[in-house]
């Protein structure tokens, strides 16, 4: 579209030097000036178009992609208005001295959105979250789905109707500017695609704690053997899980097996581990024994 369009652009610009129009001769340079102006903002707009087109193609991380797709729009909006204030002033000169003063007048009036856009140039380059990322962030939690100039707008999890890490359903809108105050945490860490998480067991002192830890480790790498088919082969020794065994101020101890998870399935997987587990250790009531009747 954006083609076809300088394409008869640059035809009008060339017409218009046409004898036919000599009774409007007075009108000719401003229309001209129009349509070059016009024609280089197609121009533009076609080259922004090639360009995502290559970065969908070529780019396969989604939260890359989608920074890069933003930039190109911004320079692309940037380069436009360029072509807009020259067209509207005599020369280029006059054109940047008129958006300086502009720029100073609404600095003073826009200062937490201009804030917002800088935060924005800076998540950009320092890269402290991408689209589908989860992060928390003053006690914000959920999956990040759109960075824009101003604002970041992220899936929450958890939240006040959930006390597990699924989706609650509702978005939540923040000014970018809030990551140059806040500390950000992001599940994404060197683990990648895990993050570590816990699971405790609350059993006597006189258990079989070896038993127990067996069981537990057995649980724990049978569901991640059926969930991750495609990670099996990889020798990766920090993802193996453990137990360990804390003492509580109760009369029970804790068994407590840590193993790696996708943070968006952190509690199906504590789910699976527990049907997996429980049943073998009932299975053994003369070596496991678990909080019941009055010893609760």
């Amino acid at each position: 579209m954006y083609g076809v369009i300088a394409i008869l652009l640059i035809a009008i610009y060339y017409l218009l030097n046409l004898s036919v129009f000599d009774p409007w001769e007075q009108y000719i340079p401003f229309v001209k000036k129009l349509t070059i102006s016009l024609f280089l903002i197609a121009i533009i707009y076609l080259i922004s178009k090639i360009i995502s087109k290559i970065i969908d193609t070529q780019t396969n991380s989604e939260g890359d992609r989608y920074n890069l797709l933003r930039i190109v729009r911004f320079l692309a909006m940037v380069f436009s208005l360029i072509v807009v204030a020259s067209f509207l002033f005599q020369n280029l000169y006059a054109a940047v001295v008129s958006f300086g003063l502009f720029s100073l007048v609404i600095g003073f009036a826009l200062q937490a959105p201009i804030t917002s856009f800088i935060a924005w140039v800076y998540l950009i380059f320092r890269r402290s979250y991408l689209v589908g990322d989860r992060i928390q962030i003053k006690g914000f939690r959920g999956d990040v789905v759109e960075i824009s100039y101003l604002d970041t707008s992220i899936l929450e999890c958890s939240g006040d109707y959930l006390g597990n890490d699924r989706k609650s359903g509702r978005v939540i809108r923040f000014p970018n500017s809030l990551i140059l105050r806040e500390e950000i945490i992001n599940y994404s860490g060197p683990e990648v695609p895990f993050i570590w998480n816990e699971t405790a067991v609350q059993v006597a002192y006189t258990s079989d704690l070896q038993f127990v830890e067996d069981c537990l480790l057995e649980a724990a790498s049978k569901d991640f053997k059926k969930t991750y088919p495609q990670l099996i082969n990889q020798s990766h020794t920090p993802w193996e899980p453990s137990v360990y065994f804390r003492v509580t101020k109760y009369a029970w101890m804790e068994a407590v097996v840590s193993y790696p998870v996708e943070p968006k399935d952190a509690t199906a997987r504590r789910n699976r581990i527990l049907k997996y587990a429980l049943p073998i250790l009932n299975e053994a009531p003369d070596k496991v024994k678990f909080p019941e009747g009055a010893f609760r």
